[in-house]
């Protein structure tokens, strides 16, 4: 039987590479984002396989009018990966823009939270999973980091809380952590400053979102008794740095 994921977010990146590695496993794909016209160009590549829905996750409204309107052939959901997300803003949190700040907390975390509750039911009642993407930065925290940090630390234990409370249901959970990956995020993140993208990825070999959907695929697809509670990966040239010491003058 032909399985269904729903991939928040799969305009670029992560969630791009993602529907594309399930359809090329042969699963159904339902894709949202907020760019109808990359949406459907996905469409065009993967055929049939492939149902897009194109609405901002923070609007909670379409979302849930969204999910309720999928065709019956891709109505029945077997596994969720909350992909969508995103940071803004690099500076330390006393020049942060709250805009900016509340955009992460709106769509990082409060869209995660409500389409993960709207599809619980239907999880369970497929014995399905939940693959949510944190970060690194959930634990490592970092100069400029701040909300998008918190957000993602928020991700990381929400996984681990539904996994205790769906014991016993047959849901898998899991969240997985990437560090550096070279995609469009670090250009949203800055404005689309290309100089501080080419800075950050030169020389680096870095991630790439091929990287991310392969693990997103690979828990996906573990035997039923399985589940991997928490992925934590890196490029090979990236590693911790030593604690800052903020030194008094003499």
């Amino acid at each position: 039987m032909t399985k269904t994921v729903l991939i928040t977010g799969v305009t670029a990146g992560f969630g791009a590479a993602a529907a594309r590695r399930f359809v090329t496993g042969g699963w159904q794909v339902v894709g949202t984002g907020r760019r109808a016209e990359r949406l459907e160009a996905l469409g065009q590549e993967l055929g049939d396989a492939f149902h897009g829905l194109a609405f901002d996750m923070r609007d909670e409204a379409a979302l849930a009018a969204a999910v309720e309107g999928l065709p019956a052939g891709f109505k029945e959901i077997d596994w969720l990966v909350n992909n969508a997300g995103l940071a803004l803003g690099t500076g330390p949190a006393q020049a942060a823009v709250l805009t900016d700040w509340k955009t992460m907390i709106d769509t990082n975390v409060t869209s995660l939270v409500t389409i993960t509750r709207l599809l619980l039911p239907g999880l369970i009642a497929r014995k399905g999973g939940v693959i949510n993407l944190s970060s690194v930065a959930a634990h490592w925290p970092y100069p400029g980091g701040n909300v998008y940090g918190a957000t993602k630390a928020f991700v990381r234990q929400f996984s681990y809380g539904l996994r205790c409370d769906l014991a016993g249901t047959g849901v898998r959970v899991t969240s997985i952590e990437p560090g550096m990956c070279e995609s469009e995020f670090t250009l949203v993140r800055t404005g689309g400053n290309q100089e501080a993208y080419d800075k950050l990825y030169g020389g680096a070999n870095a991630l790439q979102p091929e990287d991310i959907a392969e693990t997103i695929y690979y828990v996906a697809t573990l035997p039923a008794h399985m589940n991997l509670n928490c992925i934590e990966m890196m490029p090979v040239s990236q590693s911790w740095s030593p604690f800052a010491i903020a030194r008094e003058k003499a």
